[in-house]
């Protein structure tokens, strides 16, 4: 196997391996199709770089790959412990950086755009940037919107819940943990992941979830617990548990996007105002409303996420041919 090359990155303490050289390039004509390419014929590079003994449970990575859209600066696939996903807004914090500090896009100053195609579509990225050097993002959303508003969900073990179901990129089930007597910011976190895995059975056997752009982006991704604030005098807490038990350590950008959206169709929120969200590791993102649309015949929002991503290194993985336990496992 050839050697493995990584940047290594974090926002708000959720990493971020982007590959650099080494992997496997998906075939596609479309970035949709690419997606669906890695997933049955990457399976095994991406244990190997997501799982342990390199990753864990909760690693998260990005794959470059050639854009399809003409005015794209770049594209990316997402991985995570499961498989691949649609959007994924603290990566493509890291990745406004990333462009940056690698000059893969002209530098300019106070701020450079960088144009980012994602399964979900284009994102654009605005990097803050002072003598060179890069610093806070934003980026503006696809459509966002909200898919149902107090869904009822049969939950095991928990019994009938209401959930409302935003799309931010990808799908999430968004529910206040105060109901069930957990706290978002302090409850134990494996009672907190239990419950989200419950809700996010039940919604990805119960809902019935639709796309107007692509039916491979109806899918519920995961769920996120709040603490019921609506992030205007304080930040609100939320945590966010996708794919298989994952637990996002970041305020989740695709998960505020949807959260401002879900917001905004509950009248909750006005198009310029400003919204803070923060994680379990005390990271804030910001979310606002820029723009008002509609996609397919349903209302939609834009919204802009802003956090802060960093460096944390870079690396070479290697594979023995016979290193069997090297190829990728997960406890649990």
């Amino acid at each position: 196997m050839p050697e493995i090359e990584t940047v290594e990155m974090h926002t708000g303490g959720e990493p971020v391996r982007i590959v650099t050289g080494g992997f496997a390039v998906p075939a596609g004509g479309t970035i949709l199709a690419k997606r669906r390419w890695a997933a049955e014929h990457a399976e095994k590079l991406r244990r190997l770089l997501m799982w342990e003994p390199r990753g864990h449970a909760d690693m998260y990575g990005v794959l470059p790959v050639e854009p399809d859209l003409p005015d794209a600066d770049l594209a990316v696939l997402f991985m995570h412990n499961a498989g691949w996903s649609t959007m994924c807004g603290h990566a493509v914090i890291a990745l406004g950086r990333f462009a940056v500090e690698r000059g893969l896009v002209p530098v300019r100053e106070p701020e450079t755009p960088v144009r980012i195609q994602c399964p979900c579509g284009l994102v654009e990225a605005l990097v803050e940037v002072e003598g060179g050097k890069s610093g806070a993002v934003r980026f503006r959303s696809v459509p966002a919107f909200a898919l149902g508003l107090d869904r009822v969900l049969e939950v095991e073990a928990v019994g009938p819940v209401l959930v409302d179901v935003g799309y931010g990129g990808a799908f999430y089930a968004v529910i206040d943990a105060g109901q069930f007597g957990l706290d978002v910011g302090r409850s134990p976190i494996g009672e907190l992941v239990e419950l989200a895995h419950r809700i996010t059975t039940a919604g990805r056997a119960q809902l019935e979830l639709h796309h107007p752009d692509d039916p491979d982006l109806a899918f519920l991704y995961g769920t996120i617990l709040t603490d019921g604030g609506s992030g205007e005098d304080a930040p609100s807490a939320n945590v966010c548990v996708f794919a298989e038990r994952e637990v996002d350590r970041s305020p989740t950008g695709s998960g505020v996007t949807a959260r401002m959206a879900l917001m905004h169709r509950r009248r909750q929120v006005q198009a310029g105002s400003i919204r803070r969200f923060v994680s379990r590791t005390g990271a804030v993102f910001t979310g606002q409303v820029v723009e008002e649309e509609r996609l397919g015949g349903r209302p939609a929002v834009r919204v802009e996420v802003a956090g802060r991503a960093h460096f944390t290194g870079a690396a070479r993985f290697t594979l023995e041919e016979d290193d069997t336990i090297g190829r990728g496992f997960l406890l649990g």
